[in-house]
C-alpha cells in the first residue's frame, strides 16, 4: 500500500484513529507523524474530546512539518450545532527542506486514507491557523 510516490504506507493506527474521531467523537485531534526510517505514517499525538485549539496548535513542533486533522465544532447563524474535521498540513518555515518535500508528496494519498475530512488548509506558521482562520473555513 506505499505511495508510489513518496513511498510512503500509511499505519492502521492512523486510520483506527480517524475512525474513532469521526464517528465516535474520542479524540478532539490527531497529530500525524512520518517516520522517515520505516518510510510509514505513525500516530504522534491524541487530544482529549476535551482538549482545546489551543492545546491542538501547543502539539504541533516549531520547526517539523505533521499532519494533523482537528474536529472543530461551531454553531451556525441559525444557531445549530455542526462539527466540521480539518485536514491541516504543517510546514513550518524552520523545518528542513527534505521533510517538507516527504509532507508534501505523501499529503493527497494519506488524505483519501481518511475519509471524512471537510476542510483542507495548509499552514507554514500559527497565524496561518488561528481560530478565527478556522472559524471563516467552517462557516
Amino acid at each position: 500500500m506505499a505511495n508510489a510516490v513518496s513511498g510512503m504506507a500509511v499505519h492502521d493506527e492512523c486510520k483506527l484513529k480517524f475512525l474513532e474521531l469521526k464517528a465516535k467523537r474520542n479524540h478532539r485531534f490527531i497529530v500525524f507523524k512520518i517516520d522517515e526510517k520505516i518510510q510509514q505514517v505513525t500516530v504522534e499525538r491524541v487530544g482529549s474530546p476535551q482538549a482545546s485549539y489551543e492545546d491542538f496548535t501547543k502539539s504541533l513542533p516549531a520547526d517539523e512539518c505533521r499532519h494533523a486533522v482537528f474536529d472543530f465544532d461551531f454553531t451556525t447563524s441559525e444557531n445549530v450545532q455542526k462539527s466540521k474535521i480539518f485536514f491541516i498540513a504543517w510546514a513550518p518555515d524552520a523545518s528542513r527542506v527534505r521533510s517538507k518535500m516527504v509532507y508534501a508528496s505523501s499529503k493527497d494519498r494519506f488524505k483519501r486514507e481518511l475519509d471524512g475530512i471537510h476542510v483542507e488548509l495548509q499552514a507554514t506558521d500559527p497565524s496561518e491557523m488561528s481560530l478565527d482562520i478556522i472559524k471563516g473555513r467552517a462557516l
